[in-house]
């Protein structure tokens, strides 16, 4: 990972920014006009009636409201991208882990919650609502946890906690020992249904 590298990008992001929305306040700012000092006309005759209303000088222009757009559009998008450089400063490639929850049916069990070790140490707790075990059974895929092993074997639990076939209190565990190497690691804690055994059945995937 190339810090220095990731870090300049950031700066740049802010700087681009910066300098399109000092542009748009300036194009929206209402025009300084000069101060001049009248001229003496000769009272002779009247001025003619202007042939039509001079536009208000109050009244906005007319592309404000997409410049504001624009803008909220360009902060959505520099946020989006510092987002993405704060993870790969803070979790780079050559230590990066990343935990996934998916189901498959999910018929014989309800997922309740979620416990995950790495190395005897608790790093994941999370406790599901209704709406995102229906994520999971319609094919959804969440990110439990994500950060930094360092390279070699690593043991890891994970802990399943709902209710199993008859409603009865279920928990189960599931454990692999994965070796980092210098790439990121993903794994998928995986959930899915054993019909012939009319059991819940928990599997680990690591993903290359």
């Amino acid at each position: 990972m190339n810090i220095p590298r990731c870090a300049g990008r950031l700066v740049a992001a802010c700087l681009a920014f910066g300098c399109a929305l000092g542009i748009a306040l300036a194009e929206t700012a209402p025009a300084q006009t000069p101060q001049r000092t009248p001229l003496a006309l000769p009272t002779a005759a009247p001025p003619a009636p202007a042939a039509s209303a001079a536009p208000s000088a109050d009244a906005p222009p007319a592309s404000l409201d997409t410049r504001i757009q624009d803008l909220k559009g360009d902060v959505i998008r520099l946020n989006r991208d510092l987002l993405v450089l704060e993870e790969e400063l803070l979790y780079p490639a050559n230590t990066q882990v990343a935990v996934f929850v998916s189901m498959d049916v999910g018929k014989l069990f309800a997922l309740d919650s979620v416990q995950l070790m790495l190395d005897d140490k608790v790093v994941a707790n999370y406790l599901y609502t209704p709406l995102e075990v229906d994520a999971l059974h319609r094919g959804g895929v969440q990110r439990l946890y994500l950060g930094n092993l360092r390279a070699g074997p690593h043991a890891l639990v994970a802990y399943f906690t709902g209710k199993g076939p008859h409603e009865r209190d279920y928990k189960r565990a599931t454990q692999l020992t994965i070796d980092k190497s210098a790439d990121p690691k993903y794994i998928e804690l995986r959930i899915r249904d054993v019909q012939a055994k009319l059991q819940p059945q928990f599997e680990v995937k690591v993903w290359q």
